[in-house]
C-alpha cells in the first residue's frame, strides 16, 4: 500500500516535468521555424557564425548602386567611402575574439600589404570591440589598414543586403565605383581573395 501510494505521489511531478520539456522543446522548435533554415549549428560558443567559404562574384551589370558609409576609425582617422572611389576596396567585417576572425587575419594583411602598390585599399569593420581589444588585435597581426567601430550597427545597416549582420566575418569587395562586385561569406580563403581582387583590378 504505501509503495503504490508512493509511486502515485511522484508519478505526477514527472510527468509535470516532462510537459515542461516538451513545451520547450516546442518551442524552440516553432522560433526555428519561425526564422526560416535553421542554422543554429553553424553558432560556435563565442556567438559568431561558422565560416562556410561562401563566395559570389557579381559581373558589372549586374552591381548595384555605390555603397556609402564614413566613420572614424580606432586611430582617429577619419574615413569616408566615398574618397575611396577610384581604388578597388576590400571591406572585412570582424571582432577581435572571433576564432575564425584571427585565423584570417594574417593573410588578409598580406594580401592588403601586397595589393597596395596595385591601389587596392583595405577597410575592416569592426561589430563588437572598443578601441582596446580593437587595437590589440591589430597589432598582434600587423593589420596594415584602419578599421572603423560600427558597434551601432549603423556601416551594418548601409550594408544591409550585401553582408549578413550576422556573418562575422565577411569580406565584400568593392569596384572603383564603389558597387559591391564579390563577396565571402566566413573566413576568407587567401586564393579565392587574391582571384577576386586579380578579376575586378582588371576591370
Amino acid at each position: 500500500m504505501n509503495a503504490s501510494r508512493d509511486s502515485r505521489s511522484t508519478r505526477p511531478r514527472l510527468t509535470r516535468r516532462r510537459v515542461l520539456a516538451a513545451g520547450l522543446v516546442g518551442a524552440g522548435s516553432a522560433v526555428l521555424a519561425a526564422c526560416g533554415t535553421d542554422t543554429s549549428g553553424r553558432y560556435s560558443d563565442q556567438g559568431f557564425v561558422a565560416g562556410d567559404g561562401v563566395t559570389r562574384e557579381i559581373p558589372p551589370a549586374d552591381r548595384g548602386e555605390p555603397l556609402a558609409f564614413s566613420g572614424t576609425a580606432y586611430d582617429g582617422t577619419t574615413v569616408d567611402l566615398a574618397d575611396l572611389r577610384g581604388s578597388v576596396v576590400v571591406l572585412n567585417v570582424w571582432y577581435a575574439s572571433c576564432a575564425p576572425c584571427r585565423k584570417e587575419a594574417p593573410e588578409l594583411a598580406a594580401i592588403a600589404n601586397d595589393y597596395a602598390d596595385q591601389g587596392v585599399r583595405f577597410l575592416g569593420i569592426n561589430v563588437r570591440d572598443e578601441a582596446g581589444p580593437a587595437q590589440a588585435f591589430e597589432r598582434t597581426f600587423a593589420i596594415p589598414y584602419p578599421s572603423l567601430p560600427d558597434l551601432d550597427a549603423q556601416i551594418m545597416y548601409a550594408l544591409r543586403g550585401q553582408v549578413a549582420p550576422n556573418a562575422v566575418p565577411s569580406t565584400l569587395l568593392l569596384d572603383t565605383e564603389g558597387r559591391p562586385a564579390a563577396r565571402i561569406s566566413g573566413a576568407a580563403d587567401p586564393s579565392t581573395l587574391r582571384a577576386m581582387i586579380d578579376t575586378v583590378v582588371a576591370e
